[in-house]
């Protein structure tokens, strides 16, 4: 049985060193009350020794898109089921995908579409399964959740990569469900809230910032404490880095190291790749994400939310959709041109889809019987569409299959075993998915 390793957070002797003592206050990044100096401890700590080099880049559609208007439109159905939007075929003989989405249309060859997973949960509390595999049993429990999620669970088997960049990283950050639980805060995401798409954009947790300059108004904080040129002076002055432990090292490095550093800037960017993502904030992020990948961080969430579309469907979704379509082709295609599309899975989908019949309002509401879910990437096999709903699109006809056996995919992709079990608050050995049957058809 697999166990999480939960170090304590080092403590600092009154008799340390000015420079000891004042780079830690420079340094610190407080997150979620562990520094992250902790999180690379714990990541390190716990990793299970897989040598991997995949990674996932898990694009969370939060609020449940349409089926209809994405990725399983039914022009034959009455009027009030298939909407205002036209299909349009795709490159896969006889397939066509809503006209919203003519780019990921054009290379239907390249990806894998699963139109028949489903699951019971008709409120956003559908969030649970999808993070972590399973049915939230207490609905009480509406942020901590009550397992560890994917990101986590990938934190602590992959743990950090040499360029001592985190396991997890999120943008912006997690929502619900999204967290450690009982494997313990170090394995928390890195969240970059910061706006990729903005002009000025850098990633404050790797900047150091003047108004928060001393130790007691450094706790708590989820930013560093001063400004990045400052802290790396610091280091040069009194070369005092030596006294500090490996891992708070780690994160020393993690602000002033150079490959880090250059991980998460989009400046090393030409101008015409970016633009090809689109100079939007989910463009960007999907640029940023890529970039993490790349640089060997082994899963990165990105959350595009806002797909909760229960009035004026027709209106909202015409905008957000081509701004999906362009990022997450762009993102495909960007992969393959750099041979890293076996290495870098892409998996994009919402909680749940949404009702065949358009409602009073113009929208549609909640849809667990029926959600579409799009691949890219992997050993998998891709150019095909995988099950199928009824002439409604209300409920699956073909080749059914749940959240948690999309999860099993990311697992096996990330040479995790799903099947291993981690112990929880009470001490009772836990399985990472306890539903983990593969998909066949991407086998």
């Amino acid at each position: 049985m697999r166990k999480s390793a939960v170090p304590s957070a080092d403590c600092l002797n009154d008799d340390v060193s000015w420079s000891r003592r004042d780079l830690l206050r420079m340094g610190g990044m407080a997150i979620g009350g562990l520094t992250l100096a902790d999180i690379l401890r714990g990541q390190a700590a716990g990793q299970g020794g897989t040598s991997s080099k995949t990674s996932v880049i898990f694009v969370r559609l939060g609020g449940g898109p349409s089926q209809f208007e994405t990725y399983d439109p039914k022009p034959q159905a009455p009027a009030e089921y298939r909407g205002v939007f036209k299909p349009t075929p795709t490159k896969l003989p006889g397939v066509q995908f809503c006209e919203l989405l003519p780019r990921q249309a054009a290379m239907a060859d390249q990806i894998a579409v699963i139109r028949s997973v489903h699951h019971e949960q008709a409120s956003h509390i559908a969030e649970h399964i999808l993070e972590t595999g399973y049915d939230l049993v207490n609905s009480g429990n509406t942020r901590a959740g009550e397992m560890p999620s994917v990101g986590s669970i990938v934190s602590h088997e992959r743990g950090l990569n040499p360029a001592g960049l985190p396991g997890y990283v999120a943008l912006p950050t997690i929502f619900a469900y999204a967290g450690a639980h009982y494997l313990g805060s170090e394995h928390q995401s890195f969240g970059v809230r910061d706006d990729p798409n903005a002009p000025d954009f850098k990633v404050s947790n790797l900047s150091l910032n003047e108004k928060y300059s001393t130790l007691d108004r450094l706790q708590g904080r989820r930013q560093l404490l001063s400004q990045l040129d400052t802290m790396k002076r610091a280091r040069d002055l009194h070369g005092s880095t030596a006294a500090l432990d490996k891992f708070t090292e780690q994160a020393f490095n993690l602000v002033t190291g150079e490959q880090a550093q250059r991980a998460f800037d989009l400046r090393q960017e030409p101008e015409a790749i970016r633009d090809r993502y689109g100079r939007t904030t989910l463009g960007q992020r999907l640029l940023l994400a890529r970039r993490l990948a790349e640089s060997g961080v082994p899963f990165i969430t990105v959350r595009d939310g806002a797909w909760d579309d229960h009035a004026d469907l027709a209106g909202k979704i015409s905008v957000r959709a081509p701004i999906y379509d362009q990022a997450v082709s762009a993102l495909i295609q960007d992969l393959q041109e750099r041979g890293l599309a076996e290495q870098v899975l892409v998996l994009a989908m919402g909680e749940f889809g949404r009702t065949p019949r358009i409602n009073a309002m113009g929208g549609r509401d909640h849809w667990p019987a029926v959600n579409s879910v799009m691949l890219a990437g992997g050993k998998f096999k891709m150019g095909q569409v995988i099950g199928a709903t009824d002439a409604e699109g209300a409920h699956v006809a073909e080749a059914a299959y749940r959240p948690q056996n999309v999860l099993a995919m990311l697992y096996r992709h990330l040479g995790i075993d799903a099947g291993m079990t981690f112990p929880d608050y009470f001490g009772r050995p836990r399985y990472v998915l306890e539903e983990r049957e593969e998909i066949r058809e991407l086998l």
